[in-house]
């Protein structure tokens, strides 16, 4: 896949941008995303089958996850068992987790409880980011200042945006198999897919992308991390080549998924690391689903031979947050 110039990368910046003007400039291109084209894609469900799209959650330290999310339980339902003290001297009993939610509940009455923190943006956990994710010359989507995030979080841009469609979103998602396009198991990292790539998978598939679409772009990130183990993606990642958001654009796409985090790596464009993430979300207003499980969702379809199912999208309603984590579920 060809390299662009610093220069022809600004040229397709200022294109992307123009071409999204019809866009909301808060929901940016989730105004595709119409309450008729909702109900449409519920007609999709045909088979009664739920495919979740999010990956497990890792708790372990990796080549691609330096800051696992981190798991631990708060309250026991039962006392934990001691270990026998040793005879001389008995040093204090540490003090036990709590096996009560109060300290007024009723003897035989116990809770389990735990705490879950993670790195919204990091490279192994499916999540979603917001139009304020990515700054780019200080602004984000829509000419809004880079200021408007703060320390407390975003006042603009947030996923607060999507309380004005319910908290949640709903489409038609549309899954293109680039590895099965190619006859391979996995794209290896670095390589990219361009706009021919998708072209082509949705005429193999018979699966046209259309507007308001939700679209999710099989790479084989998962598979290969599965059967050859983790490696530093941040060096290299199979992803979309920028030319392919000329593709989206014209198709009025409404959120982007994949099973990387759509850029490849090493980049094909000097300088910018993140060129895809820029044009998507910055120059477009096109939201990211980033490391997401498509392996049983592509089994799925070929088994049943349609590419094409309502997807729905629950972020935690975060306030200011400039991402969620999230498992998206496909309904067939």
């Amino acid at each position: 896949m060809s390299q662009l110039t610093p220069a022809a990368f600004r040229e397709l910046h200022a294109r992307l941008r123009a071409a999204n003007a019809w866009a909301d400039p808060e929901r940016g291109a989730l105004t595709a995303l119409t309450p008729a084209r909702t109900a449409a894609a519920a007609a999709l469900v045909r088979d009664g089958l739920a495919v979740a799209l999010g990956a497990r959650v890792e708790t372990t330290a990796a080549p691609d996850n330096p800051e696992p999310a981190e798991h631990r339980m708060t309250a026991l339902p039962t006392p934990p068992a001691l270990p026998t003290p040793p005879a001389l001297p008995t040093p204090p009993t540490p003090p036990a987790l709590p096996t009560r939610e109060r300290q007024d509940a009723p003897p035989g009455l116990a809770f389990a409880r735990d705490r879950f923190a993670m790195n919204v943006h990091g490279d192994v956990d499916s999540h979603l980011d917001a139009l304020c994710h990515v700054s780019y010359d200080g602004t984000l989507y829509g000419n809004v200042p880079a200021a408007t995030v703060t320390a407390a979080g975003a006042s603009a841009l947030s996923l607060d945006v999507l309380d004005a469609l319910g908290g949640a979103l709903a489409g038609r998602g549309v899954l293109l198999d680039i590895p099965r396009l190619r006859a391979a198991a996995w794209l290896e990292p670095g390589e990219a897919v361009g706009a021919e790539d998708l072209r082509a998978a949705e005429a193999a598939q018979r699966a046209p992308v259309t507007a308001g679409d939700l679209l999710l772009v099989r790479t084989g990130h998962r598979r290969r991390r599965a059967e050859l183990g983790p490696w530093d993606v941040s060096a290299a990642r199979a992803g979309l080549h920028p030319s392919a958001l000329e593709f989206l654009a014209e198709r009025r796409v409404a959120v982007l998924g994949c099973d990387g985090n759509s850029d490849t790596a090493p980049s094909p464009v000097a300088g910018e690391a993140y060129p895809v993430h820029v044009l998507a979300v910055q120059a477009m207003g096109l939201h990211l689903l980033d490391y997401l499980d498509l392996d049983e969702l592509a089994r799925t379809c070929a088994r049943l031979g349609r590419w094409t199912f309502l997807c729905v999208v629950a972020p935690l309603r975060l306030p200011g947050a400039t991402g969620s984590p999230v498992s998206p579920t496909a309904l067939l």
